[in-house]
């Protein structure tokens, strides 16, 4: 009864079944259409007698298949839980056998005998060569590699069945086989119009994938691994089990592992158990994936692998092209929801109201059928929106931006403030230092001295101490050694080592903030605060006399130099800001650094608010009061890194959308619990995994692009929805009316695929794609329907008069047909005035496609072959003339309703 899907040859749990009324519901309509099919050879015989009964034939038929249905679907579920949980606990049973085997190997090893995936069973070198190249290929053969897939993109079968096994596309596809047994082929257009945008959707959609996946490809992590006695950079995939993997401040675990090396290795495990802490490693410690290195590095060796990795499905949910959270997306489920609700009765009454009024013959009774349920169906509306996604992908993978979940780019559209990182974001990585002073009576020489040789000590420089030793080359030491280091934390705000002089004295040295090394009333503060207020980053050096590890090691330190720093601003930045400042998106600047000096470079970048930074140390913790600050500032320094992520949450709490861009470690905790995080594509690989958008090309003025994409995608989607829910609308009501008055439905399918292309499907194809400039506004649902309904109920009401006055107007043979095209005229007047009204504000572009629509419509209406192609001819002038007027007036009630709506419903 279960169905298994396969993937990569390995046997996957299903998805759980829905089970619920609608799919009952729209499965037992199928069911129907299936028996009805069957029936209808008999239903001329039947017809032909004058019985009535046979109606009641096709409802039992429906009744039954529900009941069926009803029961399949209960047993499905049943079985799909009793498997689901006898494969639990086979899961779990031979997950607890295949560790318990592995640490029988590991205990094993390291009494020397077997199992080479731990450094003892390898031999005493392991720390210094990792395994061979004969070992690596031995587990490779062996299958034991990192072989969790790692994946941008859907796969292409996932797509195909994606696009088209839907819902809709089954009604619509029964629908399309009953008018090929009923005939003529022009009343199936429809069908080939469905085809066709599968086709579309499945196109564009591989298209977005592969700009995806080789996107991925260039922003893919590829930690360092040590083998042959060398360090080399392999893809996360090709790890196996007992390499020895290298850790630098930054880099993600990729696997789980056992330390072998640290060097005042720090590791942030916040992202696995909450634990805001780094926790600081030791050799034979265990490390987790999914953790990341706030200080100092190490190694270690790769134990579990694979998907035994600790957070390995974590990972692989996180690198999918996800549909996450989308109001977009969630908003059209609920619409087409509640659309299934309304079309199932609506179709049932149809039929049986067509089957009893229609005297010319069953298959025009079928065709009118069809005709009233077709345009029900907003088919459309769940294509374009993927067709505009995947467009939008594509779009901005030119610009070598990675969008690692889809609704990122809807999501960025609709943030209300960005906060930014000053470091890596605002000002490029590197930097250059342009002066060094001497403090205390302690020569400049002496400085450069001590400075060359704390940079020596720290094999992993972030930055700052980078440009340091490009300054203070390791040779201008001279001869001072390092005997303990300890690496540069961004909750610290300082590094320091344990030097000794040429003299054999040995001394704390503390390089860092001076705002943090300095007490507060320090009368040098001043002179430092002149120059960050310039937008130089100043350092001090300064001697201490207590142990690196000590508590209070930064407590009564003696200052001996100065260093001061300038920071290389990124050219585009000044622009980028500007754009969100004139899009009313509230830009802050957030950055460990001195709040002054950050202060000063937002100014150099016209950053309105610049000039009042505030240090984070002196907020308000409460997170009211914190958000209130936070709102009346634009610069922050001195935030530490779990700062960051509370400043996001307070944000959050007052009901604001929140970008975080970053592309440092201590901004990983932040861009995880933004809305949308935005890391830089030279970031560390932790800030880059927890991110859904990588500016690849390290470029800040990319972010306009993504916010414009996912503007022009939800502001597009928005107006051609008004268009597919207006025709749902009229469709469902014309149906009701039709029923209530028990006439004939006044179209055949071949008039509505027309009216749809021509006012709905074409119009809309272009508007989806069109550049749209309008922020973007929260409740789609809402927004959409409170137009759409009562455009909805003018043009079937619009066309039901114009019908009726046609029918009472026309008489003798071919009225219907004359009829119809009252109807029509009628009908398409309205929908294009609807067009009209959504596709404002006019441009050239838009005034001509409305033309060109309605040139199409009058090249049918005066061309002989499509007359009779499309069975459409207006006879004479007075009943013409009369739909017109009455389209005029819908026209009016249109506006009317448009402005009402917007004036006393604002959404």
């Amino acid at each position: 009864m279960r169905v298994s899907n396969w993937t990569d040859g390995k046997r996957q749990a299903p998805p759980p079944l829905e089970g619920n009324v609608v799919a009952t519901v729209t499965g037992g309509t199928v069911v129907w259409f299936v028996l009805f099919l069957v029936q209808l050879p008999f239903y001329g015989w039947f017809a032909d007698r004058g019985h009535t009964w046979w109606v009641w034939t096709p409802l039992a038929g429906t009744a039954l298949g529900l009941i069926g249905l009803w029961y399949v679907r209960r047993r499905a579920a049943a079985i799909a839980r009793a498997e689901r949980a006898e494969a639990e606990r086979t899961e779990a049973e031979r997950t607890a056998a295949e560790r318990t085997e592995a640490d029988g190997v590991e205990a094993a090893g390291s009494g020397g005998s077997g199992g080479d995936a731990v450094p003892e069973a390898v031999g005493p070198d392991f720390a210094r060569t990792g395994l061979s190249s004969a070992q690596v290929a031995e587990r490779v053969a062996r299958g034991e590699i990192n072989d969790v897939p790692v994946r941008s993109s859907r796969s292409t079968g996932e797509i195909v069945r994606a696009n088209v096994f839907t819902r809709f596309n089954a009604i619509i596809g029964v629908l399309f086989a009953i008018i090929l047994v009923v005939g003529p082929i022009q009343d199936g257009l429809f069908g080939f119009v469905i085809i066709a945008n599968t086709g579309i959707g499945i196109i564009q959609e591989l298209r977005a994938k592969r700009t995806l996946d080789n996107l991925a490809v260039i922003g893919e992590a590829k930690p360092k691994v040590r083998r042959d006695g060398a360090s080399v950079a392999v893809p996360t995939g090709e790890i196996v089990l007992g390499d020895l993997v290298e850790l630098a401040p930054g880099d993600k675990v990729v696997v789980d592992g056992e330390v072998v090396g640290a060097d005042n290795m720090e590791i942030d495990e916040s992202l696995l158990t909450g634990e805001a802490d780094p926790v600081v490693k030791q050799p034979g410690d265990t490390v987790m994936s999914g953790s990341f290195v706030v200080a100092g590095g190490g190694s270690f060796t790769a134990t579990r692998v694979g998907k035994e990795a600790y957070a390995a499905q974590l990972a692989e949910e996180a690198s999918r092209f996800t549909l996450v959270h989308s109001e977009l997306r969630s908003g059209i489920s609920q619409i087409l929801k509640y659309i299934t609700y309304m079309l199932v009765p609506a179709a049932i009454g149809l039929i049986i109201s067509q089957m009893v009024v229609e005297s010319r013959g069953a298959d025009e009774a079928i065709r009118r059928m069809i005709a009233g349920i077709v345009p029900m169906v907003p088919e459309g509306l769940v294509l374009l929106t993927s067709v505009a996604f995947a467009i939008g992908v594509i779009r901005l993978g030119r610009q070598q931006c990675l969008v690692q979940e889809l609704p990122a780019i809807e999501g960025l559209a609709r943030v209300d403030v960005v906060c930014l990182d000053k470091t890596g974001t605002l000002t490029e990585g590197g930097m250059d230092v342009t002066e060094v002073r001497g403090l205390n009576g302690v020569t400049e020489e002496r400085v450069r001295e001590v400075l060359a040789a704390v940079g020596d000590s720290d094999p992993r420089p972030n930055a700052s101490l980078q440009a340091i030793i490009d300054a203070c080359p390791a040779q201008d030491a001279g001869g001072w050694r390092c005997e303990n280091a300890l690496p540069f934390s961004s909750a610290r705000k300082y590094s320091g080592a344990v030097l000794t002089d040429p003299r054999g004295e040995t001394a704390t040295w503390l390089l860092g903030a001076p705002d943090v090394l300095l007490p507060a009333d320090d009368p040098r503060l001043t002179e430092i605060d002149e120059l960050n207020a310039q937008g130089l980053r100043i350092l001090l050096l300064a001697r201490g006399t207590r142990p690196l590890d000590h508590p209070a090691v930064a407590d009564g330190v003696e200052p001996t130099g100065l260093v001061v720093v300038e920071q290389r601003l990124r050219p585009e930045a000044a622009d980028t800001l500007r754009y969100f400042e004139e899009q009313d998106v509230a830009a802050k600047v957030i950055s460990g650094d001195n709040a002054v000096s950050v202060g000063a470079v937002a100014g150099k970048l016209q950053l309105p608010g610049a000039d009042d930074p505030v240090d984070a140390r002196r907020m308000p913790q409460g997170k009211e009061e914190m958000a209130a600050a936070i709102e009346r500032g634009a610069v922050f320094g001195r935030v530490s890194p779990q700062q960051k992520r509370e400043m996001v949450g307070a944000l959050q709490a007052k009901g604001h959308d929140v970008a975080m861009t970053g592309d440092g470690v201590n901004d990983v905790l932040a861009l995880k619990d933004a809305d949308i995080g935005v890391a830089m594509g030279s970031g560390s690989e932790a800030a880059k995994s927890v991110s859904q958008i990588v500016l690849l090309n390290n470029s800040f003025a990319t972010l306009p692009s993504v916010v414009a994409e996912g503007r022009r995608v939800i502001g597009n989607i928005e107006r051609v929805a008004n268009l597919f829910l207006t025709k749902t609308v009229y469709s469902v009501l014309l149906a009701v009316l039709v029923i209530a008055w028990q006439i004939p439905y006044p179209f055949l399918p071949r008039h509505l695929t027309l009216l749809s292309a021509l006012t709905i499907g074409i119009p809309a194809f272009f508007l989806a794609l069109a550049p749209n400039g309008e922020r973007a506004k929260p409740h789609f649902v809402r927004r959409v329907m409170r137009y759409a309904i009562p455009s909805g109920i003018i043009a079937a009401t619009a066309t039901f008069t114009s019908y009726t006055i046609a029918r009472s107007f026309y008489t003798g043979e071919g009225s219907l047909e004359a009829e119809t095209s009252a109807a029509t005229l009628t009908l398409f007047l309205t929908a294009m005035w609807v067009l009209a009204i959504v596709a404002r504000p006019y441009t050239w572009w838009r005034v001509g496609l409305i033309l060109t629509m309605a040139c199409g419509f009058v090249v049918v209406m005066v061309t002989p072959w499509l007359q009779h192609f499309f069975q459409l001819k207006l006879v004479g002038l007075t009943m013409p003339l009369t739909a017109a007027a009455i389209a005029a007036v819908a026209a009016v009630l249109l506006e009317i309703a448009w402005r009402v709506v917007a004036t006393r419903f604002p959404a």
